[in-house]
């Protein structure tokens, strides 16, 4: 038992003292009473949930905003990929041609870490740990 338990209990125990010492004739208007003061309590209590509630979606929402939203369709992807491997090419005769295989892997190893960050950018969760999509119910 709590202390508003408790508190409510003592308005009981009052209300009830009341009606033996006034008598049945305000036995309605103190009824009355004390269910007004639960019907207080029961309204206290809702609105701090609903207030908790809304805080805790309020911070969701706050969370998802600040994560980067991705607008990349399927053809700005595959548009990507084929730019890379038409600008692959050149880069790797360029590489081959000027330092042999050491250019030729260092240009491999640029278009590879580009790749990579398009695709790190478009999934972010794509190396990552995932996370969880619990939202929470309604809980006291």
């Amino acid at each position: 038992m709590d202390a508003r338990d408790a508190e409510l209990k003592k308005e009981l125990d009052a209300s009830l003292q009341a009606r033996r010492e006034l008598g049945e004739e305000y036995e309605s208007a103190l009824v009355d009473s004390f269910l007004e003061k639960v019907d207080q309590r029961i309204d206290g209590a809702v609105e701090r949930r609903v207030r908790r509630h809304l805080a805790e979606h309020q911070m969701t929402a706050a969370r998802d905003a600040r994560a980067p939203k991705v607008t990349d369709t399927w053809g700005e992807r595959f548009g990507f990929g084929i730019v890379s491997l038409v600008l692959a090419v050149p880069l790797s005769a360029i590489g081959g041609g000027v330092a042999h295989l050491p250019g030729l892997l260092v240009a491999w190893a640029g278009i590879v870490g580009v790749n990579v960050v398009q695709a790190v950018r478009t999934n972010p969760g794509l190396f990552g740990r995932r996370r969880s999509s619990g939202d929470g119910d309604w809980e006291d």
